[in-house]
C-alpha cells in the first residue's frame, strides 16, 4: 500500500506525524490479542496526539450536515478527524475513501501518491 510506505518514509525522515484518540480507539477495537494491543498502544503513544476542542465538535457537526445536504453520508468520527486536520492545517493520510468525499466539500487536504 502506498499509504503505508508514505507513513514509513515520513517517520523515517523525522517529519511530523500526528494521531488522534479516535484512530487509536478504532485500531484497538479491531485488534486480536494482548500482544497486538500493546504494540499498537506503544507505537501510537509515541506520536503527538491531537485532542478535539469544543469548537472542533461544533465545526465537525456543521461539516457533516453540509455533506449530508450534498447527498453524502459520512461517519461522525470521520468528520471529527477531518476537522482536526483542517484546524491544524494537516494533510490526512488514509485509505478510507470517505475522506475523498469530505474533501470535496471542505478544505480538507488529502495525501496523494
Amino acid at each position: 500500500m502506498p499509504e503505508v510506505a508514505a507513513l514509513g518514509n515520513a517517520l523515517g525522515r523525522g517529519q511530523p506525524v500526528y494521531t488522534a484518540g479516535l484512530i487509536l480507539q478504532e485500531l484497538l477495537q479491531g485488534v486480536a490479542g494482548p500482544k497486538a494491543r500493546a504494540e499498537i498502544i506503544a507505537k501510537l503513544s509515541a506520536l503527538p496526539l491531537l485532542i478535539p476542542a469544543l469548537h472542533d465538535h461544533i465545526e465537525a457537526a456543521e461539516l457533516r450536515n453540509h455533506c449530508r445536504r450534498s447527498g453524502i453520508q459520512v461517519e461522525t468520527n470521520d468528520v471529527l478527524l477531518a476537522q482536526l486536520c483542517i484546524r491544524h492545517d494537516l494533510v490526512l493520510l488514509s485509505t478510507d475513501r470517505d475522506f475523498v468525499h469530505i474533501a470535496r466539500h471542505s478544505p480538507l487536504k488529502l495525501w496523494q501518491p
